[in-house]
C-alpha cells in the first residue's frame, strides 16, 4: 500500500544505477553490429556468410543465456546472486571487445577468434545484467523501470555512434595502441565497460522485493512445467510475437552500415553508425515517457500501436532503398533515412520497453531468471535465423526487400499480440510459484 502511494520515486535512483549495467551493452553492441561486418568484408564477400558470421553472438545466447540466467537464480552469495556473474564477465567482455579492430586488422582466424571469446562472456553477462531490475523493482513499476533501464542501454548507443564512431577517421599514433584509425573506438569503450561495471558493484544492493520465495531455488524444469501447465497462454503468444519483431529488427541491424555504403555512397565509416546514432538518440528520449504512457493506456495497446507504425516506416525504406527513389538523389534520400529511422527508434523502444515487463509480470521472484532466459531464447533464435535470410534476400533482390521483409513481420506481431490478455501494470502474478525441491540442501 505505501510503495503505491509512494509511486517509482523512491526507486528512481536505484533504476538508474543499475542501468549502467545495460549502458555497457548499448555501449558495444551498436559498434560491434555496426563494424564488424565490414571488418569481415575485409576477408569475406558474400554477405550471407557475413550474416551467418553475425549470428554467432545469437546463436551463443540462445544457450548460455537461459542457462547463466538460471543459474543466477539459484546462486546465492554475500554480493547477491547476479553479481558475481557480472563483477567477472563484464571485465572479461571488455577486454575481448577492445581487441577486435587488432584482430582484424591480422587476419580472419584472429578476429573470428577474438568475436567467439567475446560473445562467449558477453552473452553469458547478459541475463544476470537485465534481470538485476526485476529482482529489485515491484512489477508494478518495472515498465517506469525499462524505460529507465533502455534509457541507459541507449546513451551507451549514443555515446558509441555520435561519439566514438566519430574517431574511426581519426589517424594519430598513440603508445601501445598504436595507429587510431578503424581501431580506437573499441578499447575506449572497453575502459568505459570496466567504469560502468565498479559503479554497479559500488552501489548496487540486490534486494528482494518478494519475501514470499526469498530462500527458494527452483530447478529449471519445474518451472517450465509450471509456465508450460498455465491455462492463460499469454506468456507464449508474446514470446511469439517478440520472435516476429526481433526477426525484422535482427535482419536489418548488421547491415544498416553495409548499406549506407553500398546504395547511398557513405564513404566515411564514422558516417555509417549516423541511422544506428539516431535510433538511439531516440531511444534515449522517448524510453521513460513509454514506460509511463504504457502504465497509462496498457502495454498491450502500447506495443500493438508501435508495431503498425514500425511497418508503416520500414515500407518507406524498402522504397527509399530501391531503384523507385533514385530520382531523389542519394543525399536527400539518406537525409530521409536519418529521419525515418528516428521516428522508428521512438516507437521500436515502446515495445522494447513494455514487453519485458509483460513477461515479468507473469513472473515469480524465483522464476524471474527463467522468464529473462526464455525472453532472449526467442528473440536470439529469431537473431541466429535473420541476417543469414536477409543476406540471402539481399544478395538476390537487393536492400529494398529486407525492409519489405521486416514490415511483413512486424504486421504478424502486430496479429500475434491481440492474443494477448495478461501482463499489465498491477495484474496480480497469475503464475504460482513452482515449489522448491525439498531434497536439496
Amino acid at each position: 500500500m505505501t510503495e503505491t502511494k509512494a509511486g517509482f520515486k523512491p526507486y528512481l535512483g536505484l533504476t538508474f544505477l543499475i542501468g549502467f549495467g545495460f549502458f555497457t551493452m548499448g555501449l558495444m553492441d551498436i559498434l560491434y553490429d555496426t563494424y564488424v561486418p565490414i571488418f569481415l568484408a575485409r576477408f569475406i564477400e558474400k554477405n550471407f556468410v557475413i550474416g551467418g558470421l553475425m549470428t554467432l553472438d545469437n546463436l551463443l545466447a540462445v544457450f548460455l543465456i537461459p542457462f547463466v540466467s538460471l543459474w543466477s537464480d539459484n546462486t546465492r552469495t554475500r554480493i547477491g546472486r547476479r553479481m558475481p556473474f557480472i563483477v567477472v564477465l563484464l571485465p572479461l567482455t571488455a577486454l575481448c571487445f577492445s581487441l577486435i579492430p587488432y584482430a582484424a586488422a591480422q587476419s580472419l582466424g584472429a578476429i573470428l577468434l577474438v568475436i567467439f571469446g567475446l560473445n562467449l562472456v558477453k552473452q553469458s553477462v547478459r541475463g544476470p545484467v537485465v534481470a538485476l531490475m526485476p529482482d529489485t523493482i515491484p512489477g508494478e513499476f518495472r515498465s517506469e523501470a525499462n524505460g529507465i533501464i533502455n534509457t541507459m542501454g541507449a546513451l551507451g548507443a549514443i555515446i558509441s555512434t555520435v561519439g566514438l564512431a566519430r574517431l574511426m577517421d581519426m589517424d594519430i599514433v598513440l603508445p601501445i595502441l598504436g595507429r587510431t584509425k578503424d581501431t580506437i573506438p573499441f578499447p575506449i569503450a572497453g575502459v568505459l565497460v570496466i567504469l560502468a561495471t565498479l559503479l554497479v558493484f559500488s552501489f548496487v544492493r540486490e534486494k528482494n522485493h518478494d519475501e514470499k520465495a526469498k530462500a527458494e531455488r527452483i530447478p529449471l524444469m519445474r518451472s517450465l512445467k509450471a509456465i508450460a501447465g498455465e491455462k492463460d497462454k499469454s506468456a507464449l503468444w508474446i514470446l511469439i510475437a517478440l520472435f516476429m519483431w526481433f526477426l525484422a529488427y535482427q535482419g536489418i541491424l548488421p547491415f544498416l552500415g553495409k548499406l549506407c555504403k553500398d546504395v547511398f555512397e557513405v564513404t566515411q565509416n564514422s558516417k555509417a553508425a549516423l541511422p544506428a546514432s539516431v535510433v538511439a538518440i531516440a531511444q534515449t528520449l522517448f524510453a521513460i515517457p513509454s514506460g509511463y504512457v504504457a502504465h497509462r493506456i496498457g502495454r498491450r495497446k502500447a506495443i500493438r500501436g508501435s508495431l503498425l507504425v514500425l511497418a508503416g516506416l520500414l515500407s518507406v525504406v524498402a522504397v527509399l532503398a530501391s531503384p523507385l527513389a533514385e530520382p531523389l538523389g542519394v543525399a536527400l534520400r539518406f537525409n530521409i533515412l536519418l529521419g525515418t529511422m528516428f521516428v522508428y527508434g521512438i516507437f521500436w523502444i515502446t515495445i522494447i520497453t513494455n514487453s519485458f515487463p509483460m513477461l515479468w509480470q507473469m513472473a515469480t521472484f524465483g522464476t524471474i531468471g527463467v522468464y529473462t532466459g526464455l525472453y532472449y531464447t526467442f528473440s536470439q533464435t529469431a537473431a541466429i535465423t535473420a541476417p543469414p535470410l536477409t543476406g540471402a534476400i539481399i544478395d538476390f533482390i537487393g536492400y529494398a526487400g529486407i525492409f519489405a521483409f521486416a514490415a511483413c513481420c512486424m504486421l504478424a506481431a502486430f496479429f500475434v499480440m491481440s492474443k494477448v490478455t495478461s501482463g499489465e501494470p498491477g495484474d496480480d502474478a497469475k503464475r504460482i510459484e513452482p515449489q522448491a525441491n525439498k531434497s536439496r540442501p
